[in-house]
């Protein structure tokens, strides 16, 4: 099944120290919200995992907490229903869990009454409250899984990015799929649909016969459409290569090496108590008549190939997907264990996907993808989701990780939509990790929410001998063309604004000029230097305005070190007390972070 939307939907989403130069100039270097430059890649520093404080996480803990109260807030109407029954959530940065916490119930439904659209509750003593290592069907979380495994054959020289998936699977050439390649069923770029009822076939051949017929709705490469039918065929080749089933492949080369005590396919029914229950499965809403799914995978078809499938059926908890993704930040290896290179943990978080904007795209992993890493979005940013309610984020930049799992289909599937608690969290944990000002101790910090405008305005200034200058030190990561942030002048006390172009610097890189005055995207979460050449007037205003949309939001704009020089000298200069105090802002406030 598909990482999001209800059986059938064919779309997963689319809706060193900075200081002052002489003379006010900003002498800014490449200093990093967190310590990219500190990533394992860059050091061979590769930590371990150990719960510790936000402090040695070097996290800020008051929005943990409020991670904590958001998630909480999602065990009730959302807006409806609850979004799930229980959750647990993992973060951390470098080697330090700095939150590991259950919320809600693990199993609370036996069955759903459609006819009245409420879940049926066990008696309360045979509910079972989340705990820290409750095991969750992870579904298409899994893929993550044989996208690793695949990406471990190349580097073995049994598999090649760019053979044709026919010149090891010769069936699979049929209805015009004989030019689809290892790296386009990765990048969900063969022109697969979304998914076939495997589960009708009543033999595995008959199954099989429906992916070796099925013709591709586009030519390979051509656009970029999620299918769980290329991760089933990513498993028919690896277990023809390798000779071993995926499940065994799965213990072998990876739960093993990294210790993953609680991560299988097909739990036995002694785990049955510690995992969290999903759906009572039953049509039309499921394609099966099940009843209540708990301690078997819930995906239809993976649950029709035998609970084993390159799409689906992965059982884990928070800790083990958490040394998963530590892994993967550490370049591959974790402790004494290696189960990848650098250069194949680079592959997986480099974008394959360039061709198709929006939907950028690792080896398996996902890229950029605001809609469930909110601010934790960057270009580098990896990570999956699954149908489940579950989702693992990893954050190079910063070295975070985020683990949200929660039994959003308990009792039904159509009771959650969208992805607001994964948004949540994810910016929350964004927000937890300090920006540092340029100078002093705060710096203005436009805020993170959505549908909204702040502005920052200096007072006005007479500019008219000209030659007047703004310098800062500016600082953003926005969501890309939809939230942008502008800098711009009126000489009419406010009636009209016009933008006014600038430039940006960092140390080690040419100056970027933006004639429109306005920046939106990723800039590195770095600080830049900012010039711009201020218009003349006698009573002319200076703003910024921080505009966002309705959906998502990156991790916001920082301004700090304000100054206008002009040909007679100082008009302002933030660092003196009685200037800053005639700064007006709505919506950005003084933020020591």
């Amino acid at each position: 099944m598909t990482g999001e939307p209800a059986r059938g939907g064919p779309t997963r989403r689319h809706v060193g120290r900075v200081g002052l130069a002489l003379g006010g100039a900003l002498a800014l270097a490449a200093w990093p919200a967190g310590p990219a430059e500190a990533a394992p890649a860059a050091t061979g520093h590769r930590p371990t995992l150990r719960h510790g404080s936000p402090a040695r996480a070097g996290l800020l803990p008051s929005h943990l907490r409020q991670l904590v109260t958001d998630a909480e807030a999602f065990l009730g109407p959302s807006p409806k229903h609850p979004w799930y029954a229980g959750a647990v959530l993992l973060a951390g940065r470098g080697g330090t869990v700095a939150l590991h916490r259950p919320l809600g119930m693990a199993v609370r439904y036996r069955a759903y009454d459609e006819k009245t659209d409420t879940g049926i509750e066990f008696p309360p003593g045979e509910q079972i409250p989340m705990a820290e290592d409750t095991v969750f069907d992870l579904a298409s979380v899994s893929k993550l899984f044989t996208s690793i495994l695949a990406v471990q054959q190349t580097e073995r020289g049994a598999l090649e990015l760019e053979a044709r998936v026919a010149s090891y699977l010769p069936d699979f050439a049929r209805a015009g799929k004989q030019d689809i390649t290892i790296r386009q069923l990765l990048t969900h770029t063969s022109g697969f649909r979304a998914w076939i009822p495997l589960y009708s076939a009543p033999t595995h051949e008959e199954k099989l016969q429906l992916i070796w017929n099925e013709a591709p709705v586009s030519a390979p490469g051509t656009a970029y459409l999620y299918s769980d039918l290329n991760l089933i065929s990513l498993q028919l080749v690896l277990e023809r290569v390798t000779g071993r089933t995926l499940d065994v492949l799965l213990r072998e080369e990876i739960t093993a090496p990294l210790g993953l005590r609680r991560t299988r396919y097909n739990p036995p029914a002694s785990w049955r108590p510690k995992i969290a229950a999903t759906e009572d499965a039953r049509p039309p809403w499921s394609g099966l008549d099940r009843g209540l799914v708990w301690g078997e995978v819930h995906d239809e078809n993976a649950f029709g190939l035998g609970g084993v499938a390159g799409h689906a059926g992965v059982f884990s908890d928070a800790w083990d997907l958490a040394v998963l993704g530590r892994t993967l930040l550490n370049g591959g290896v974790y402790g004494k264990a290696r189960i990848l290179t650098p250069e194949s943990v680079e592959l997986m978080f480099t974008d394959f996907n360039t061709a198709f904007p929006g939907d950028e795209h690792g080896l398996g992993f996902e890229l950029y993808q605001h809609w469930y890493m909110g601010a934790m979005a960057t270009p580098r940013t990896a990570g999956h989701t699954g149908f489940t309610g579950t989702s693992l984020v990893l954050d190079p930049t910063t070295d975070s990780f985020l683990v949200v799992l929660g039994n959003s289909v308990h009792p039904v599937r159509g009771w959650r939509s969208g992805s607001a608690p994964r948004v949540a969290a994810a910016n929350r944990l964004a927000r937890a990790v300090p920006v540092r000002p340029v100078r002093g101790r705060r710096a203005w910090f436009s805020g993170m929410a959505v549908s909204a405008t702040a502005t920052l305005t200096l007072p006005a200034l007479d500019t008219s001998s000209g030659r007047a200058r703004l310098r800062c030190g500016l600082w953003w990561d926005t969501e890309p063309e939809a939230d942008v942030l502008v800098l711009e002048a009126t000489a009419d006390g406010g009636r009209s604004w016009l933008p006014v172009p600038f430039t940006t610097s960092r140390r080690g890189e040419d100056p970027e000029r933006h004639p429109t005055g306005s920046v939106t995207g990723w800039s590195g979460r770095v600080w830049h230097g900012l010039t711009a050449d201020v218009p003349a007037g006698r009573e002319l205003t200076l703003r910024w305005r921080y505009a966002t949309n309705r959906l998502y939001v990156g991790r916001g704009a920082y301004v700090d070190g304000l100054r206008v020089d002009a040909a007679d000298g100082v008009l302002f200069d933030e660092a003196r007390p009685v200037d800053a105090s005639r700064i007006e802002s709505v919506g950005w406030t003084p933020s020591a972070d």
